[in-house]
This record gives C-alpha cells, sequence and structure tokens, in this order.
C-alpha cells in the first residue's frame, strides 16, 4: 500500500466517523429541538393558567354566570343565593376547562422528556386551582349557614368564612395566600425551562458546528495531500 492509498484509506475511515457522529448529533439535536418547542409550550401554558386564576377568581360577576342557578324545591333563599354566588368559580372553570386538561396533560410529557424532578410547578399550580374550587363548595356551603347556638360558634364560622372568601376572592385581604403561590409557581417554571431552552441550544450550537467543521477540514487536508502526490 503506498502513501497515497494510505491516505485515501484514511480519508474513508473519517468520512466514515463523521457520518456516524452526524448522525448521533443530529438525533441529540432533535431530541434538544424537542426538549426546547416543549419548555416554550408548557411556559407559555402557566401564563395562560396564570390569567385564568386571575379571572377565576374576579370579585365581580355578572348575571349570565348564574342564570342557569335554578332554586331548588325546599331550598332556601338564603341557600340558593349562597349556591348561585358559589358557582361563579364553577362557570368560569368550565370557560378555561380545555386549557387546565391541556397543562395537566403536558405535565406527563413534561416528566418523561425534561425529568420527574422537573414537574414540581405543574403540580404546585394544580393545587392552587384545586384550592379554588373547594374554596367555592366550602362557601356555597357557609355562606348559607346563619343559626349559631353560641357566640364562639359564630366567631369561628366568620373567621372560616373569611379564610375561604380569601381564596375564592382576588385582593379580599392585605395577604393574598394565592396570588404568591401563583407567582412562585411561575418564577420556578421560568427558571426550569430557561435552563432547558438555554442548555439545549448550547448543545446544539456545540454538536452543529465545531465537530463537524474541524472534521470536514481534516478530510479536505487528506484528499489535497492524495492529490497532490
Amino acid at each position: 500500500m503506498t502513501f497515497v492509498d494510505a491516505l485515501y484509506a484514511i480519508s474513508i475511515l473519517i468520512g466514515i466517523w463523521v457520518s456516524i457522529a452526524g448522525i448521533n448529533n443530529w438525533r441529540k439535536v432533535h431530541t434538544g429541538k424537542r426538549k426546547i418547542e416543549l419548555a416554550e409550550d408548557s411556559l407559555a401554558l402557566f401564563y395562560e393558567a396564570s390569567d385564568a386564576i386571575n379571572y377565576l377568581r374576579h370579585p365581580f360577576s355578572y348575571s349570565s354566570e348564574t342564570e342557569e342557578i335554578k332554586r331548588a324545591e325546599n331550598e332556601s333563599e338564603a341557600a340558593w343565593e349562597a349556591r348561585k354566588n358559589a358557582s361563579v368559580v364553577f362557570y368560569r372553570y368550565k370557560q378555561h376547562q380545555e386549557l387546565f386538561n391541556k397543562l395537566y396533560a403536558s405535565r406527563y410529557r413534561f416528566m418523561a422528556q425534561i425529568g420527574k424532578e422537573k414537574a414540581k410547578p405543574f403540580e404546585d399550580l394544580q393545587k392552587v386551582i384545586n384550592d379554588i374550587v373547594k374554596s367555592a363548595r366550602h362557601l356555597s356551603r357557609l355562606w348559607a349557614r346563619d343559626h349559631f347556638r353560641t357566640e364562639k360558634q359564630w366567631e369561628d364560622h366568620q373567621q372560616r368564612v373569611g379564610e375561604q372568601e380569601a381564596i375564592f376572592w382576588a385582593d379580599s385581604v392585605d395577604n393574598d395566600p394565592i396570588i404568591p403561590r401563583v407567582t412562585k409557581v411561575i418564577e420556578e417554571m421560568e427558571a426550569i425551562c430557561s435552563d432547558v431552552i438555554n442548555g439545549e441550544k448550547s448543545i446544539a450550537d456545540i454538536l452543529n458546528y465545531p465537530l463537524l467543521k474541524k472534521a470536514n477540514k481534516l478530510i479536505n487536508r487528506t484528499e489535497n495531500t492524495s492529490v497532490n502526490n
């Protein structure tokens, strides 16, 4: 085997190595691209959900939101009004049902592609939504109650009502229990998604450019040497 033949054989081996490396790199870049898209889509859903939560808790309501709530037979006026007022959250929740379902479903993709330990914001946001819905259920009964045997029972009742109303209505108390939780969840999700997006882009840049560029230069040098000889 002449020196030229050896160089040619080397160039073939390098070409094979570059092809294999290129395929592996393409897989990594493709996987990274999917992670970036998932992170961006998930973060957008969190922003939408944050706005939806604000809407759920908006203190003003319209008659159209409660017009389907009919008074049951033998139901007192107070009980009916309590159900109607609390039902506003259920009405608004149904309007955003598709968004909340999509958010919950994306949690599993997020766990599979990005990691179970990174999916905590999904659980925390779901707990916030559940707490708001539960507050509506509680208030539908608490608002209707008006008979108490003792002053202590009345005071305890008022405390429970106040606690649930603070969850039910936005900014109804100085220390809103929901807004800080939502803010924290959004900030955590932003940090997680930012790491994914920036990290995967960096990996893609490394894989897509320097490695293949150096390999191509090496092949060109080998081929030029072969031609000159």
